[in-house]
């Protein structure tokens, strides 16, 4: 068994960078690079790939914590365009005075899924609500908006207070699915797109219906500085029909 603080010092290097050219990641030259969320990433790199097959015009695409992207681009890091899974780190970026005026807008909506290993039979939702496992791995509370959405949901629920110590939090909502697929812990909440053909068992899904207190929502806007001219047709890429065929198939929803 893996030691807990053996997972947070995994976890804590765990930053995934994706990117479809080899050049170095600059939003300078005329490149445009996409800062997405980890949870929308091979979504986004799918697109890029029609729009570069379409246009003959790459697009690096920089995955990860929303959080630490977010603090990345108020601090001055190349992006063109912010793909988030929360309005807040959005709206930190807003603040900053990072976005180009009139183009925030919310591209997609999803849900939040509870998961355990693919092997596992014996984990249930009742028993996550009532904290009889020993380890829930989750975003990470504090700044990673799955984990936002996972307390909010539990709070509500009455159960945070049984499962706070028993929580294993992460930089980000893929590592927390890379840990349930492992077997490293008991179970996980992810956005029900990670758990589509994870090798996971999904416990229950948490309907939108359902925690209508619950709005997930990730919001799009091109970045000042970062070469807007250039990166405004794969903005409207991602909004148009081809993306949107995309997203649907991995289980996206609409706004």
């Amino acid at each position: 068994m893996v030691p807990i603080t053996l997972l947070s010092r995994i976890a804590a290097t765990t930053m995934v960078v994706c990117l479809l050219a080899t050049a170095p990641v600059s939003a300078q030259g005329g490149r445009v690079v996409v800062s997405v969320a980890s949870s929308v990433a091979d979504a986004v790199e799918e697109i890029a790939a029609l729009y570069r097959a379409a246009t003959g015009k790459p697009v690096l695409v920089n995955a990860g914590g929303s959080n630490t992207l977010a603090r990345q681009i108020v601090e001055g890091a190349p992006a063109s365009i912010f793909l988030s899974a929360d309005d807040a780190q959005m709206q930190a970026v807003e603040k900053a005075g990072r976005i180009v005026p009139g183009t925030r807008s919310t591209l997609l909506t999803n849900e939040l899924a509870v998961i355990a290993p693919a092997g596992s039979t014996a984990i249930t939702l009742t028993q996550v609500r009532e904290g009889r496992i020993s380890r829930l791995a989750v975003g990470d509370p504090a700044g990673v908006p799955a984990g936002v959405y996972a307390r909010t949901w539990l709070e509500h629920e009455g159960a945070w207070g049984r499962l706070q110590s028993k929580v294993v939090p992460f930089p980000t909502v893929r590592a927390v699915l890379g840990a349930v697929e492992a077997g490293r812990v008991d179970a996980g909440v992810v956005y029900a797109t990670d758990a589509i053909g994870a090798r996971v068992r999904v416990a229950a899904r948490v309907s939108a219906q359902e925690t209508p207190y619950l709005r997930i929502t990730y919001p799009v806007a091109l970045i000042a500085g970062g070469n807007a001219d250039a990166a405004r047709p794969f903005f409207e890429f991602l909004k148009g029909a081809q993306a949107r065929a995309v997203f649907d198939r991995r289980g996206f929803g609409k706004p």
